[in-house]
């Protein structure tokens, strides 16, 4: 095995402290990048390293702060960085200072094709079809189309948030209508909230898989799953498949509580497939004050596949 791939003994701890909603992304330039919450929810930082076990040595770099007050002032959450067209895009949720709980999507673009140099420009909103709380967002090509997936309050305000796709008109604009995936209606989709969230793409063995998290932000946090044919039209509802179980939940045994909002890389070769995903060392937590809680760490492990086809994360 090389030095830099993920073993079994890497799986059995963090691989990096206090870095919440981890999104990790292995670009042609072989580097893997690497950004999250940060504990503060105050800025957006960015690593990289050439490997997935050396982004916890990686110095972050600071590349945008909130603002001091009105939209992206306040809850600086889940950033996201994509390279579309030759261009690189961060999407991250923000809330107000003066109403902290009114998160949206936002954009930054980058023209530089290294992340690390050029100008981060503020591209504005990802205006929905409806205004309402909006979060999570991440974005993937399929069949050269591009599509956003995120988390959302419904219309009728019946859940705190389910999760929408739609196909985009440009990496900072959707098309309309959008479609609901999936709701909350599981029992281990609403303990606590009432939660679908935090969605992340694999495309693999002719389906798109989608991972999700589900319910409170504590030890119930869990991840389900959703696919479709890679042929099929994303847009409609009824191509689309939903697990009625999670695909992962805590492990007492292991230490790992509340693990969710994941992202997928790939080992150097291309041959391993590895969730990274975020969750604590203890189950202990104030559910008023589990988003303040800074020790949501980022874990990683590998990917197996069974006969059909489909990812294995237990």
């Amino acid at each position: 095995m090389n030095i830099t791939d993920i073993t079994d003994e890497d799986e059995k701890k963090p691989l990096v402290r206090q870095t919440a909603d981890p999104y990790v992304y292995f670009h042609k330039d072989g580097y893997y990048y690497f950004t999250y919450s940060c504990p503060e929810y105050d800025r957006i930082e960015i690593r990289r390293a050439w490997s997935v076990k050396g982004l916890e040595e990686a110095r972050p770099l600071t590349v945008w702060r909130k603002h001091a007050d009105g939209p992206m002032s306040w809850h600086i959450w889940a950033p996201e960085l994509h390279y579309i067209d030759s261009k690189w895009y961060l999407y991250f949720a923000a809330g107000r200072a003066e109403d902290p709980w009114w998160i949206r999507t936002w954009v930054l673009e980058n023209t530089s094709q290294d992340p690390f140099c050029g100008e981060w420009v503020e591209k504005g909103m990802l205006v929905p079809e409806w205004d309402s709380f909006m979060l999570d967002t991440t974005v993937f090509e399929n069949k050269g189309k591009h599509f956003a997936v995120w988390a959302q309050k419904s219309p009728e305000k019946t859940e705190n948030s389910c999760l929408y796709l739609a196909e985009m008109s440009s990496p900072y604009e959707l098309k309309f209508p959008v479609t609901m995936l999936t709701r909350p209606e599981f029992d281990w989709e609403c303990r606590g909230f009432k939660v679908n969230e935090g969605a992340a793409v694999l495309k693999r063995n002719g389906k798109i898989f989608i991972t999700y998290s589900a319910s409170a932000t504590d030890a119930t946090y869990c991840m389900g799953l959703l696919y479709a044919d890679e042929n099929a039209d994303l847009t409609k509802a009824q191509s689309w498949t939903k697990l009625e179980k999670p695909v992962l939940v805590t492990d007492e045994a292991a230490g790992i509580f509340g693990p969710g909002h994941n992202s997928f890389t790939t080992s150097r070769d291309g041959k391993t497939d590895y969730l990274v995903y975020h969750a604590r060392p203890y189950a202990e937590v104030d559910l008023a004050f589990a988003l303040y809680d800074p020790n949501r760490h980022a874990w990683v492990k590998k990917i197996r596949y069974d006969e059909k086809g489909f990812p294995v994360f237990q």
